[in-house]
């Protein structure tokens, strides 16, 4: 590598409504969605940015991004000795833009004078709401051998997968010849690209893209369109060195709730395909300051249990319990997300159902949000196995049971 990542300027995308992830996004924007019991969503490419030596790094952010501001200026602070950043560009209204963002390439190009400002040679494209570890200097090594305009990061994946993602053709160079956005099934015979698997013969754009910053500048104000993948992307591939990067590591889109809901309780398996751990390259969120958690004579199977927690005489099996969670007596959790809580509920304050899980329960297959308080002898085990509902104080997601934030659940509930 003859160049710094100083170099570099990340441009994280913080979603839009969420709408697949519903009701966890109703208070909260998509990267701020808890994940593996103590981190969140965002936390992801903001510390692949920072193991991977980039300094400068740009949020873009719309819709319900409280939480999520809060989470990244608690965490992401640089030394007063440090040229590094981690700024937070909310959309706003400006004279020369009336609009929220309309999409992806439209987000960035509401931006631009601010990516032109930080004065760097690249731009990294992130999305917010993806699982996976990378190094992006390898991504910037091969940019720059291939002297390319644009580097898109690719993941194989099979003929039933193909259709929920961009999927792109490469010439025997690794050149991208076509893009074709959510592809119907009947156009999937040609768009395969040589030398893939049999079982996944097909490369899926993973949003991840790589530019040279004269370039990008240039493409946002050529092709006046709203995103990257429908619009930009196939209209430069004529004139454009535009390259595919394949990742074969983890990765995983955390866009719907069965997809959120498989990569947690994946993180509790005593082997899992993804580790939150890598001493080299950690994944970075907030200190909270928590004591380690209590847990007095209870069976734990496959359980990833987060700073702060009280467990009292219950049984987990195959789940994930979130920071300061409370959890009574004889109660069974079982293939269940427990996002934990914000705080410690004071004697004087506590209402007659307290925070946390009471006593006597069954949580199966369901995602509890934060903050959520259950009362004794609570059954949630989608008892007529539905796969699809919106009642009051639950929704259910292809068979999930989500239990959305700040919820009463009464004693004796059956859901």
């Amino acid at each position: 590598m003859n160049f710094k990542m100083d170099d570099v300027l990340s441009v994280i995308l913080g979603g839009g409504k969420g709408t697949r992830l519903y009701p966890l996004t109703r208070y909260r924007a998509k990267p701020a969605v808890p994940i593996a019991g103590k981190f969140r969503l965002i936390d992801i490419p903001i510390s692949n940015s920072l193991n991977s030596g980039i300094r400068k790094n740009y949020l873009l952010t719309q819709f319900n991004n409280h939480s999520l501001h809060r989470h990244v200026n608690d965490t992401y602070q640089f030394g007063p000795f440090s040229k590094g950043f981690v700024d937070i560009l909310a959309a706003q209204q400006t004279n020369a833009n009336k609009d929220w963002y309309q999409g992806t390439a439209d987000a960035v190009r509401q931006n631009s004078h601010f990516i032109s400002n930080a004065n760097t040679e690249y731009t990294l494209i992130l999305s917010g709401d993806h699982l996976y570890r990378m190094d992006y200097r390898q991504l910037a090594d091969y940019h720059i051998e291939k002297k390319a305009d644009v580097t898109i990061c690719v993941k194989p994946v099979s003929a039933k997968e193909a259709t929920g993602f961009g999927i792109l053709k490469v010439n025997s160079k690794g050149k991208i010849i076509k893009f074709i956005e959510k592809p119907k099934e009947a156009m999937l015979p040609e768009i395969m690209s040589p030398g893939l698997p049999e079982k996944t013969p097909f490369l899926a754009s993973m949003g991840i893209y790589f530019y040279n910053t004269e370039k990008l500048l240039q493409n946002l104000y050529s092709i006046q369109k709203e995103d990257f993948g429908k619009h930009i992307i196939p209209e430069i591939l004529e004139d454009h060195e535009v390259y595919a990067y394949e990742f074969n590591g983890y990765w995983k889109d955390i866009g719907t709730i069965e997809s959120f809901f498989t990569a947690n309780l994946e993180l509790a398996n005593v082997n899992p395909p993804f580790n939150f751990y890598d001493e080299k390259l950690p994944f970075y969120t907030r200190p909270r300051f928590l004591p380690g958690s209590k847990i007095k004579n209870s069976h734990i199977d496959r359980a990833l249990i987060s700073d702060g927690s009280y467990i009292n005489n219950a049984e987990i099996k195959h789940a994930v319990i979130g920071l300061r969670s409370r959890i009574g007596k004889n109660t069974k959790i079982s293939n269940s997300i427990i996002m934990g809580y914000d705080y410690y509920e004071k004697n004087e304050e506590k209402e007659s159902i307290p925070l946390g899980l009471g006593e006597n329960c069954i949580i199966d297959y369901a995602i509890i949000d934060k903050n959520v308080r259950i009362g004794n002898n609570v059954k949630i085990i989608n008892k007529r196995k539905i796969q699809d509902a919106e009642e009051d104080s639950y929704y259910i997601k292809e068979g999930i049971v989500v239990i959305p934030k700040h919820t009463v659940i009464p004693d004796d509930t059956i859901i």
